[in-house]
């Protein structure tokens, strides 16, 4: 490869790197051409899944400011450069990996953090965004319902309230004017009648 087109080619990797919110590395190796299209058609808008050169992603890796995977970059490299949902890309790539062995996770960059094929694996056993937002809207719906309800309940309260008070009004309308109603009238007692006499004598 001349070296203008290394350096192209350099600078095209660096670009995915620098442009995609993740990127996992992976071994191909006896993957047919056909089972690599499957790939990139299972991934989608996801991420994009490119052959590269371990020497061209050395340099590009280092160009985009990601340090330490050069350890990763041995054997047939090809790179999933995500630009969608990390999480529904890692699952993607898990998935495949199941049904086709020969396809390696050997790990990845997510943030500009490195990523070994445990935690890609673990970021696949995570929630899409899709499920976290319903989730989250879901939460966010019952809160509100529970507000709506909390600030009800005194209005409620007071409409039962005011029910209760129509309703004796209607009974007895000396309510209204702001009496207790008629007096119960005094019931005659020994006591009573033993107060009368001595009152009397």
């Amino acid at each position: 490869m001349a070296r203008a087109d290394k350096q192209a080619a350099v600078a095209e990797i660096a670009e995915s790197f620098s442009g995609a919110a993740g990127a996992v590395l992976t071994e191909y190796r006896g993957l047919t051409v056909k089972e690599l299209q499957d790939l990139r058609r299972s991934l989608g808008a996801n991420a994009n899944y490119a052959v590269v050169k371990n020497t061209l992603a050395k340099l590009a890796a280092k160009d985009a400011g990601i340090d330490g995977f050069d350890d990763l970059l041995t054997g047939p490299t090809a790179i999933a450069f995500i630009k969608g949902d990390v999480v529904e890309a890692a699952k993607g790539l898990r998935d495949f990996a199941k049904a086709n062995p020969a396809l390696v996770i050997k790990g990845g960059v997510l943030d500009g953090n490195l990523l070994d094929a445990n935690e890609i694996a673990k970021l696949a056993d995570l929630e899409s965004r899709e499920v976290l937002l319903g989730k989250l809207a879901g939460a966010m719906l019952a809160s509100l319902s529970q507000a709506v309800y909390l600030l009800n309940a005194p209005l409620a309260q007071a409409a039962r309230l005011a029910g209760a008070l129509e309703a004796k009004a209607q009974e007895d309308p000396s309510i209204l004017a702001g009496g207790a109603g008629a007096p119960a009238a005094a019931e005659d007692t020994p006591a009573a009648d033993e107060a009368a006499e001595s009152t009397e004598a």
